[in-house]
């Protein structure tokens, strides 16, 4: 029988902002961060940002004793920066490189490089059998104010992460989901991942009933009412930087989330327990001690939960629950066994509107995008006809002006060779996986409106 500790599950996550080279003073604040984590009480944490492997060894060592088991995850050219830290037993692990993450051009954004994506761990729990929790970063780039074209990749990873935590549920699984979804909450990635997965946000749970301000809120209140976790000038890093309008009318961006969920019914039953949020808080707020500067770039966000019964009795009895998927299977596939459903529960759908949005701004993606492949083949051709030429009256180059022609010939077949790789490879790349997704909405979008059109019949 399990102890009384185990009705009770505490997550965190944090943007650790823990790029070599780049991020300021990395190293200690990893160190300090390590040094709070050992501290605390958490069960599961999920971190973001951590890109170099002996960070990940220097948290893990600290938090050994409180969780034994950990995950770094691998993705991309230079790692999804992704961990999670668990006090249960993880038994199976994936990652899921989202199709979409930015142009390989595009050096100083990096999302390519690194290989956003939605890692998950699978961790046998005591009561609540088999939770999967996923960690992810969205696609950053254009935030929610800019370019359409940009906006439409992190909408691509918000419906890929929509579906795997939907998959999940419909598994039997308790679903925890934690990030960095570089979004805001009423912005549209975060209204697929809540409409199609039926995820709840510990955030809102907890804060019911929070007025919106009537005018700029102070910078305590925007932590403590709104649960801003980045672009706070409370935070040293983001302190005087140039803001967009959101994050200055709100004094900085909510753009960290613990999402969560229950089994699907079925193959849940009444006697499933129930996971609930009774305490979210923004952390990480201070400055590191002894130093004058922050833990990271974002606050970290914590979450409790409650493990109970819908209508009451004992849930560390197993003889008083169901647990759809155990933490020990049946078999070794995993298999369900199919249970009454006494109390079906409606699936959760996409609202027509969200898809609507969503297909509109895939479209305009898709002819941004082969827009810019042609240009960038049209500059292939130009620069190849141009070398060409150059090639054709080296031998009447002076002497004196070989070394700039053979400079501009590098910088030619180097702009040439480029344009090749991003306008053909990659231009068909995001053009493929866009239509991909079109298509699947599209088909999404048809199946809900026969679905209500039938529902209307019958009434």
């Amino acid at each position: 029988m399990s102890g009384p500790s185990e009705t009770r599950l505490r997550i965190l996550t944090l943007n650790c902002w823990g790029l070599k080279y780049v991020s300021k003073q990395r190293s200690e604040r990893i160190a300090a961060i390590a040094s709070a984590l050992a501290a605390s009480d958490y069960d599961i944490i999920t971190l973001q940002e951590v890109w170099v492997f002996n960070d990940y060894e220097h948290i893990r060592a600290a938090v050994s004793k409180r969780l034994p088991y950990a995950k770094y995850f691998y993705s991309g050219a230079l790692g999804a920066g992704l961990v999670t830290l668990s006090r249960f037993p993880i038994v199976a692990s994936t990652i899921h490189p989202y199709s979409l993450n930015g142009s390989p051009i595009d050096v100083l954004g990096g999302d390519w490089f690194v290989g956003k994506a939605a890692a998950s761990v699978l961790v046998a729990h005591p009561i609540l059998g088999q939770v999967q929790v996923f960690n992810t970063h969205l696609y950053a780039k254009g935030a929610d104010g800019g370019p359409e074209h940009e906006r439409a990749h992190r909408l691509v990873n918000a419906w890929e992460m929509a579906k795997l935590a939907r998959q999940a549920a419909e598994m039997g699984r308790y679903v925890l989901a934690a990030g960095d979804f570089n979004s805001i909450p009423d912005a549209l990635p975060m209204s697929i991942i809540r409409e199609h997965a039926g995820l709840g946000d510990a955030w809102c749970a907890t804060h019911p009933d929070v007025p919106p301000p009537a005018g700029t809120p102070s910078p305590v209140d925007a932590i403590a009412l709104y649960g801003v976790t980045c672009d706070s000038p409370l935070n040293t890093y983001s302190a005087g930087k140039p803001l967009d309008a959101a994050a200055r009318r709100m004094q900085g961006k909510r753009l960290d989330y613990v999402l969560y969920r229950a089994p699907s019914s079925p193959p849940a039953s009444a006697r499933t327990p129930a996971l609930a949020c009774v305490e979210s808080r923004v952390v990480f707020t201070g400055v590191v001690p002894g130093t004058q500067f922050s833990y990271s770039d974002h606050f970290g966000l914590e979450a409790t939960f409650s493990i109970a019964l819908p209508h009451g009795g004992d849930v560390t009895d197993p003889a008083e629950t169901y647990i759809p998927a155990p933490a020990r299977p049946r078999t070794p596939s995993f298999v369900l066994p199919s249970v009454p459903n006494p109390q079906p529960v409606p699936s959760r759908y996409l609202s027509p509107a969200s898809v609507t949005a969503m297909l509109q701004s895939l479209t305009t993606c898709y002819r941004h995008a082969l827009s810019r492949a042609r240009f960038q083949l049209m500059v292939f051709t130009g620069a190849l006809i141009v070398l060409v030429f150059f090639l054709a009256i080296s031998v009447w180059i002076p002497f004196w002006f070989s070394p700039v022609f053979v400079l501009l010939t590098i910088v030619l077949s180097w702009l040439a060779t480029t344009m090749l790789y991003v306008g053909f490879v990659y231009g068909r790349w995001e053009v493929n996986a866009l239509m991909n997704v079109i298509e699947e909405l599209e088909i999404y979008r048809d199946n809900l409106a026969e679905q209500q059109g039938e529902g209307i019949g019958r009434s």
